[in-house]
């Protein structure tokens, strides 16, 4: 009975966190809704900039959970770069997790205000945040036949007519690598050798439209690349490669170590045709697949468990993270208490979610 206690104790660590990032989310859309009013009259700049901030605040809660809360140990190999540019970020993709891996670096960076993602078409239905990250400046995509390119470009050509800061976030893979959903591997892996590319072991075939689209249109405003690899150590893994952890489960502290390999690219070194970007990131990612062989199966202990060359063990500050938990837990606690405030925080998520899905649906 009391083991039985414990364990769902012990399951139970990700309400908490939940509770704050759910709760707090009709307060942090009415804060932008009416920034959104306010400025409607400004130049986009104003906006963007007092946007960027806000967005700023509401991750960096994210971040207090997601780094402060857990306690997982950050390992940054590679090109650190310190200072903000407008990039885009490249990356394997295998959890859930994965786009709080770009905040954590972004963060690092000063520019968490500037993250903007690629995002699955299907996640635009999400309630109140699926109209507010297109607002933000993330880019909803399908896959295969129907990838619109033109409207892709479109927006990101206004982006760069604003002068917005990019940091754009990109999975290749479009679909998550999960080392036991065989199907997947399979059909990935017969897909590169019918192009006559190398088969990846720990990686999926990367596509190259969205990555295409968003360089051509972007290339002469962008500073870099990033190429980045990223493992998620879990408890007892023994070197062995598993289903990395969803948010539930890092929430949990299932996952004490995160190590991640950066290399920063001069978009100088980008090949500018889609044939050869093709080839160019499809070898980018062979060299991802030989990292994480090695990471996993080197018959070298001293290799195994690390990515190549030397590590930071990087610790995000809780003075960074914690006031804006304390800035929206007290503004929605504040809401709450009253009559008025209680049915305002309702219709906002009533009312929030129809608005934004007919905003969506509209968009389509």
């Amino acid at each position: 009975m009391l083991l039985s206690l414990v364990l769902h104790t012990y399951s139970m660590r990700y309400l908490l966190p939940g509770m704050v990032l759910l709760g707090t989310a009709p307060t942090y859309v009415l804060a932008w809704g009416v920034w959104r009013l306010l400025s409607a009259f400004l130049p986009a700049r104003f906006y963007q900039a007092v946007d960027d901030r806000l967005y700023c605040i509401y991750q960096n809660m994210v971040l207090f959970f997601f780094e402060n809360y857990t306690g997982v140990q950050i390992f940054l190999y590679g090109d650190l770069p310190k200072n903000k540019e407008n990039v885009i970020y490249l990356a394997n993709h295998q959890s859930t997790v994965d786009w709080i891996i770009a905040d954590m670096l972004a963060s690092r960076q000063d520019a968490l205000g500037h993250v903007r993602y690629v995002l699955k078409d299907g996640l635009k239905w999400l309630p109140l945040y699926g109209c507010y990250f297109s607002q933000h400046g993330g880019i909803y995509v399908k896959r295969s036949a129907k990838f619109n390119e033109r409207e892709m470009r479109n927006k990101l050509q206004s982006y760069v007519d604003a002068g917005t800061p990019m940091y754009l976030v990109i999975f290749p893979e479009g679909t998550r690598y999960n080392p036991e959903q065989t199907k997947i591997l399979s059909t990935s892996q017969a897909f590169a050798a019918e192009q006559g590319l190398a088969v990846l072991k720990y990686v999926l075939t990367p596509r190259i439209k969205a990555t295409y689209v968003a360089f051509d249109a972007m290339k002469n405003y962008l500073d870099a690349v990033y190429d980045v690899t990223v493992v998620y150590e879990g408890k007892g893994d023994r070197g062995q490669r598993k289903e990395p952890p969803s948010m539930t489960e890092f929430l949990c502290k299932e996952c004490p170590k995160v190590h991640i390999h950066v290399d920063r690219i001069d978009k100088k070194d980008v090949p500018e045709q889609q044939e050869c970007m093709r080839r160019w990131l499809h070898e980018r990612f062979e060299i991802k697949d030989k990292m994480l062989i090695e990471f996993y199966d080197s018959p070298d202990p001293e290799r195994r468990n690390k990515f190549p060359g030397e590590s930071v063990n990087s610790k995000l500050s809780i003075k960074k993270t914690l006031p804006s938990v304390l800035i929206l837990s007290g503004l929605t606690a504040g809401m709450l208490m009253t009559e008025t405030g209680r049915k305002l925080y309702v219709n906002t998520w009533m009312y929030g979610t129809l608005l934004g899905c007919l905003w969506v649906t509209v968009k389509a």
